[in-house]
């Protein structure tokens, strides 16, 4: 019997099992690299390694030191949670000459599923469905681009190895394919220490859905349901939910029976997920089998009651699953997002940093609802270039999709996050759109609906809110000015009939918000708020100063009308407030301020006009320039790799490179300015 697991990962997979091991009063022991060294899954863990520097491959993927530190430790397993190591069959071949358990599949299972290549022919002789392309591995850049041009574009080359949508690129055109080839080998062998690669045909808007297994060592398989992921922003996904709103109970049935066919050719064991994308017609092609637990496992959780690490733990100790494919019921709705360290207003850009403020929703959880946050950081962690770029996994459920995504919606307008950009306000867009909402969603979703990149919603729905919440701070600003009332970090004030009755507002004060100004003693008494027009109204609204996050409630009568969080940073005068994807900047100033503000300097951006700036943290891997080189506009000049992702800087402007303020390998910051010309 397993008695002590060491968790060969990071992160918020790590804190994940450390919990169920918890549970199973087992003993768990971390890793940790230089970054690492004060992590969320150290603290929790009951004994912790140090592994070495920061990169991966010297610390997270060095086998021949995690093997080491597994006898120091005497553990009796280790679970590899998912990335790294956990499709890594020579890890599993050490772990079993030193007679250490691997909780997951059998060496032969990864060799034969986690090799796209090898997979794509065992799922064809098992008479699984299969995307059209060429099986078999690329030699080279012409060997590309003669095996693309055979398939037809657009499509898309993938590494042989792992997931996350490392090492992968959608090509439309052959002049494309080398530069696609170098990226994806690139990415795959940083990521996964292995460079193959192989082409096949990329289908256009199809939805990406995978099916949830759980086998044990006993030829007993069963499917857990499936998850929607479509929701991906370059092949990285982004949302995922559980069942899925597209599938019948006739094309779940035929999907499940393939991926318990694909298990069984390769004598599978332990939790596994096959991947199928499926075209608007319900015709579905096996993708890839992912041997390992996978990123969106708890939207499963949620909807079947199971408890996976718990399950694969079972199958590790030789147990037969406890439950048959009749016992699995799928109940109500479960969502999951993402939740990165990037800015989704400038391309999403990787954004490092100190979580300044973290705040997540509390958890919860009742017959009607369900709040869950997989994190591994805390107030104060630091986000390094080093790792990927997720800092949590919001999920929520409910009896329905429906509530499901209502739950979403005030889970994440109660998220708080500070000291470094994250795309919580471009979630809260998505879970607002129609045609999500409508479950009319494909891969292509994201690059659809902002066609021009995210800049955030307007805030035209949310208009009247905003200036409620500056008129209402506007007057709490005031009465602790006149000192009627005594504040402390939370606070709050009432506004009784608050458009009839200015009793803490003076009439020379006028709010500017997003360059259309008001005086706010003078606002028209008819309210529009929610479609619906109101004039007499009670606020009551409470700020909590080490969050920014204000909880306003809304009445007329004793009708509340409204009740939600929103994200307020404010320093009177001024103030910004984020809310569900739309974002507004006011200001508050007196008739004198205002008459001054107009002699204020306009800021000149020209100074660096003439610079490559770089637009993230990261690495600078390659260089495409040379001092006294001509440049185009759109021409490559370098290579930036931040969280595994490798990003190419082009050329905005035409001339000749002056200067290179850098050389490859050397870590940069935002805003430096990588070439001079």
């Amino acid at each position: 019997m397993i008695k002590k697991i060491l968790i060969a990962n990071r992160g918020e997979i790590a804190c994940r099992i450390i919990k169920t091991a918890k549970k199973l009063k087992i003993k768990t022991v971390s890793i940790y690299s230089d970054s690492d060294i004060n992590a969320e899954h150290v603290l929790m863990s009951d004994e912790s390694y140090y592994l070495g520097p920061s990169e991966a491959s010297k610390s997270y993927l060095n086998i021949s030191k995690i093997i080491e530190i597994c006898k120091k430790a005497e553990v009796d397993a280790v679970h590899p949670g998912y990335g790294f190591l956990s499709e890594n069959p020579n890890f599993v071949r050490e772990l079993t000459k030193n007679k250490i358990i691997f909780i997951g599949p059998s060496e032969n299972a990864i060799i034969s599923m986690g090799d796209k290549i090898k997979s794509k022919m065992i799922a064809e002789k098992a008479s699984v469905n299969v995307v059209p392309g060429f099986i078999g591995e690329i030699n080279n850049v012409n060997h590309a681009k003669e095996i693309s041009k055979k398939i037809g574009f657009p499509v898309i080359v993938k590494a042989s190895a792992g997931g996350g949508g490392k090492g992968m690129r959608i090509v439309n055109f052959e002049e494309d394919v080398e530069e696609a080839f170098l990226r994806a080998s690139s990415e795959a062998k940083n990521s996964f220490a292995d460079e193959r690669l192989f082409v096949e045909k990329y289908l256009v808007e199809p939805r990406h859905i995978e099916i949830q297994i759980i086998a044990d060592n006993y030829g007993n398989v069963v499917s857990l349901g499936e998850r929607e992921c479509s929701i991906q922003r370059r092949n990285q996904k982004v949302i995922e939910e559980a069942p899925s709103s597209f599938l019948d109970e006739t094309l779940r049935r035929d999907m499940s029976t393939q991926a318990i066919m694909l298990a069984k050719e390769v004598e599978y064991s332990s939790a596994g997920t096959v991947e199928f994308i499926v075209d608007k017609d319900k015709n579905f092609y096996f993708l890839e089998m992912n041997t390992r637990l996978q990123v969106e496992h708890p939207v499963t959780e949620m909807i079947t009651g199971l408890d996976l690490v718990n399950e694969m733990i079972n199958v590790a100790n030789k147990k037969k699953l406890s439950f048959s494919q009749k016992d699995i019921k799928l109940n109500g709705w479960a969502f999951e997002s993402r939740i990165y360290a990037e800015d989704p207003y400038k391309g999403f850009l990787p954004s490092t940093g100190r979580l300044t403020k973290y705040s997540p929703p509390s958890e919860d959880k009742s017959m009607d609802y369900e709040i869950r946050n997989d994190t591994g950081v805390k107030e104060g962690d630091e986000i390094s270039i080093f790792y990927d770029p997720m800092i949590a996994k919001l999920s929520t459920w409910g009896k329905d999709r429906k509530s499901a995504i209502k739950f979403m919606e005030k889970a994440l307008d109660e998220f708080c996050i500070s000291g470094l950009k994250n795309n919580l306000s471009f979630l809260s867009s998505i879970y607002l759109n129609p045609k999500f909402v409508d479950g009319k969603i494909s891969t292509a979703f994201i690059e659809r609906e902002f066609k021009n990149g995210f800049k955030g919603l307007p805030i035209k729905q949310y208009k009247s809110l905003f200036e409620i919440i500056i008129l209402s701070v506007s007057a709490e600003n005031e009465i602790r000015d006149l000192n009627l009332k005594k504040f402390d970090k939370r606070t709050s004030v009432e506004l009784f009939d608050f458009f009839d009755n200015k009793k803490y507002i003076s009439d020379e004060y006028i709010v500017r918000l997003d360059n259309k100004m008001f005086e706010i003693s003078k606002l028209d008494g008819n309210l529009h708020l929610l479609d619906k027009i109101y004039n007499k109204l009670r606020v009551h609204h409470q700020i909590d100063f080490q969050t920014n996050l204000i909880n306003i409630n809304i009445y007329e009568d004793d009708q509340i009308l409204l009740s939600t969080f929103l994200k307020l940073n404010y320093c009177f005068p001024y103030y910004q407030i984020d809310f569900r994807g739309s974002s507004v900047k006011g200001i508050t100033r007196d008739s004198v301020n205002l008459e001054l503000s107009k002699f204020m300097k306009k800021v000149d951006d020209e100074e660096n006009k003439n610079s490559l700036i770089c637009p993230m943290p990261g690495k600078l891997i390659e260089l495409f320039v040379k001092v006294g080189d001509q440049i185009e506009v759109g021409q490559n000049l370098c290579i930036v790799e931040a969280m595994k992702m490798e990003n190419t800087l082009v050329s905005s402007l035409k001339g000749q490179v002056k200067k290179i303020n850098f050389k490859v390998n050397d870590l940069l910051k935002v805003d430096d300015i990588i070439i001079e010309f």
